[in-house]
């Protein structure tokens, strides 16, 4: 009989099709191997209900609750008045705190892993102080919303700011009452040392992100549910979850001010944006010339393996990008920008028209 743990995270660890699904599934599969998992998480898209199924099958127990992301803005609103982020009641339910009490109490855990820092509310030492808490806070969120505000005006840059405030003073207290705090990168473990005091220094450890390297081969078979003529089109790609707004921006930068001067040079070129949940202004970008946007497909790989290169010159970036990873991993060619990776060799932007002007890549 394996040792009981809490996990914790803000969205259910299945399908791995996003940066932190990607991260919370290995996580998951690694603990089961060693301890029985008690899993609590949120489901806020209803297409990955019919994965709770897949993900019992790690666990001991697991308790899913549903997110409603516009009810939750109206929750997140009454922080406003309680000089909380917003952030921390966007992701309150009294029935998921009710079963971590009832779990704690009914077993006999003594550790927990939470992954977002929305999370540790539910776990916060002076409540449970039997537990030893690791959070895994990835990166610094609240510097995310620190970027949000320099790109935003009026009301919006004031709401941004107030959360970048309010989220960096939760993490610092977060910080120094869980015993281990990690981030995804040393370049965020030492940002974030500059956060806090000196006392909880040795408490902040590096918990490197990755991807399945076996899955993400260019030798492992996959297969092109979607009807696109990927083998004969050249083209460049992009990857992500499309109602994100740090993708959002980037794909609309790089079709006004770089895919023109693509397209002079080299007509036949394409630009794929494959993604899930792409807004109106992603879907709008179809109607520029040589732009796909793909919505969710089934397996992405196909989408990279027949790829001149991947694109990720990301404007709002913290950690590392999964996205460069899988490219990395299939053998892409990667064209970022010095926030989309930290500590990588890069391919300007500027060589894209070469890379275009190519049939096929080889890389070198």
């Amino acid at each position: 009989m394996k040792e009981p743990l809490l996990y914790l995270c803000h969205r259910i660890p299945y399908p791995p099709n996003k940066g932190d699904k990607i991260t919370t599934f290995h996580v998951l599969k690694f603990l089961a191997r060693h301890y029985d998992v008690y899993l609590g998480c949120f489901i806020d898209d209803p297409n990955d209900r019919q994965y709770t199924d897949k993900v019992r099958t790690f666990c001991k127990e697991a308790f899913f609750v549903d997110l409603n992301p516009s009810f939750a803005k109206l929750k997140g609103l009454t922080a406003l008045g309680k000089g909380e982020p917003i952030t921390l009641p966007y992701y309150r339910s009294a029935s998921l705190s009710r079963w971590v009490k009832q779990t704690l109490a009914s077993t006999s855990i003594t550790k927990a892993f939470v992954y977002s820092g929305c999370m540790a509310q539910y776990v916060l030492p002076h409540q449970t102080p039997q537990l030893h808490t690791v959070m895994q806070f990835a990166d610094i969120d609240s510097d995310k919303w620190r970027q949000y505000a320099n790109a935003s005006t009026g009301i919006m840059r004031k709401v941004y700011q107030r959360e970048h405030r309010t989220l960096a003073n939760y993490e610092k207290l977060v910080a120094d009452q869980f015993d281990i705090s990690c981030f995804i990168s040393d370049t965020e473990s030492s940002h974030f040392r500059e956060m806090v005091s000196t006392n909880i220094h040795n408490k902040i450890r590096t918990l490197e992100n990755g991807i399945d390297s076996d899955y993400f081969s260019p030798l492992a078979p996959s297969s092109l549910a979607e009807n696109y003529p990927l083998e004969s089109d050249n083209y460049i790609v992009f990857t992500g979850a499309m109602d994100y707004r740090p993708n959002i921006e980037t794909v609309i930068w790089f079709i006004k001010r770089v895919w023109p001067q693509v397209l002079q040079q080299c007509p036949d070129s394409k630009f794929y944006i494959v993604g899930s949940s792409p807004p109106k202004q992603v879907l709008e970008l179809n109607t520029h010339p040589g732009v796909v946007v793909t919505g969710r497909v089934d397996d992405v790989r196909p989408y990279l393996a027949h790829a001149k290169a991947a694109v990720a010159p990301m404007l709002m970036a913290r950690g590392i990008q999964n996205k460069i990873l899988e490219a990395l991993a299939m053998e892409r060619p990667v064209m970022t920008s010095s926030l989309g990776v930290e500590g990588w060799k890069t391919i300007p932007l500027n060589a894209c028209m070469s890379l275009m002007r190519k049939k096929r890549w080889c890389g070198g």
